[in-house]
């Protein structure tokens, strides 16, 4: 070994450890002038020695003075001032006081100091861009939807497209006739196989993705196009030009089990909430309807639980909260440009923020309390608005015609946007999720192992 890796290899042990620290141990390990046989006087307490040597020996050779109260008041005397010590004469030397160095006093603070959570970086531009030709740029229109098996579902014109974001690969599902298309809504059963396609032509086609097949075509639904679709479970909800919503049973030959009546023009938005109890409407009469499937009957005056009016242009985005019951935020258009809170068991309006442009799709974060907002005109972006301050987080641009569609990934790490502008591009905007630690085990129960009498 040269001289300098020797060199270069003592400085970095030097400098690994703190100065005092060293110093310190060499003198208490050292063992130089010491003799095992000779006592140390630097480390004997005279004073304590010869109060042994004279008066401890004093209360011996005189017994009876001393009464049991004097002789309790002396032994807790000699516990409190560290008289009970038997010897006299020291051959170690005293353990040194530990030194409070700056330094030590900064590592300690940085040891139990918790970590900083770092901000997640959100990339400002978009990770993948595809061609969407002949999308139809109607806000009233749902026309992309993101399946639980990770296959995006898009209809262009009067096809349906799904592309298998796992390996990349794009097949066409189905091509409708000119008659009856173009196709006005997708949406994917949350079996992540099965598939509903709205039509212009008022009808409703299930499809079964994995065999390309069609299952069924729902008749008699509505008089026009279907623009809105949404399940629960084995129930198909459609909301048509009509302004009607019908929920459909799937199973059955006659599946048409109830109708909802409130909207006076065509319903662009429908959202289950994730308790299947309830409904949420909107539409292009401004109104927003809550329906509460338990108490929505068609025999009914009034079917819907409440009819919120504060909006003031067509109502199509609609986003229930994932981690609190009972809260929707709904999306108004160009008229109104607001994001608005809802508490759907009282009906109250919790909160309003002027977004400044078309509110043309609404998605929550599944893992942060956020909320990602499209947008139309003036800048075509996806705002990303920490909740519930509502304060900007970040803004998506690159579209150059409104953001009409959203839709999350399965894992909710990414979002697809589909817009006018005949692109649909991919966004990592909510980040990789966390992963769950294991939660702990519990403590054993005492006498555990012993049989319970009942």
């Amino acid at each position: 070994m040269d001289a300098e890796s020797v060199h270069s290899s003592s400085s970095s042990k030097a400098h690994s450890r703190c100065p005092l620290q060293e110093q310190f141990l060499q003198r208490r390990n050292s063992r130089e002038n010491l003799d095992r046989f000779i006592p140390n006087r630097s480390a004997m307490d005279f004073d304590y020695a010869h109060y042994m040597l004279t008066e401890a020996r004093k209360g011996k050779e005189n017994p009876a003075v001393s009464s049991p109260s004097r002789e309790a008041y002396r032994k807790q005397l000699a516990e409190t001032f560290n008289m009970n010590r038997t010897r006299i004469l020291a051959f170690k030397n005293k353990p040194p006081t530990p030194v409070e160095t700056v330094l030590s006093d900064c590592s300690s603070a940085a040891v139990h100091q918790p970590k900083p959570k770092t901000r997640r970086y959100i990339p400002q531009t978009s990770e993948r861009t595809l061609d969407a030709p002949d999308l139809v740029d109607d806000y009233y229109l749902n026309l992309l939807d993101w399946g639980s098996s990770n296959v995006l579902a898009i209809a262009l014109g009067n096809t349906v497209y799904l592309w298998d974001a796992s390996n990349g690969a794009t097949s066409e599902l189905v091509t409708l006739d000119e008659e009856l298309g173009p196709v006005t809504s997708v949406k994917w059963a949350p079996d992540g196989r099965h598939i509903a396609v709205g039509m212009n032509n008022s009808e409703v086609q299930l499809w079964d993705s994995t065999a390309n097949r069609q299952l069924r075509t729902l008749r008699g639904c509505h008089s026009s196009r279907v623009g809105a679709l949404d399940w629960n479970n084995q129930i198909l909800t459609t909301g048509g030009m009509d302004g009607q919503i019908v929920n459909n049973d799937v199973r059955v030959r006659d599946h048409i089990v109830e109708t909802y009546r409130g909207h006076h023009q065509e319903v662009c938005g429908l959202k289950w909430s994730a308790s299947g109890q309830q409904l949420a409407s909107g539409g292009n009469d401004n109104l927003l309807h809550i329906w509460d499937r338990s108490t929505a009957s068609s025999n009914s005056p009034t079917q819907w639980l409440h009819r919120l009016e504060d909006h003031t242009a067509a109502v199509k985005a609609l986003a229930w909260c994932p981690f609190q019951a009972n809260m929707l935020a709904s999306g108004g258009g160009g008229g109104d440009r607001c994001i608005r809170f809802w508490n759907t068991h009282t009906g109250a309006c919790l909160n309003t923020v002027d977004t400044g442009s078309q509110v043309c799709s609404l998605l929550w974060n599944k893992n942060e309390r956020e909320l990602l907002s499209s947008h139309g005109f003036t800048q075509n972006q996806l705002t990303l608005w920490k909740y519930p301050s509502m304060v900007k987080i970040a803004e998506l641009t690159g579209h150059t015609s409104r953001v009409l569609f959203m839709s999350q990934s399965p894992d909710g790490c990414t979002v697809a946007s589909a817009a006018g502008d005949e692109t649909l591009r991919f966004w990592n905007v909510f980040g990789t999720p966390e992963v769950a630690k294991p939660a702990p085990k519990a403590a054993p129960e005492p006498f555990a192992h012993l049989t319970r009498i009942r």
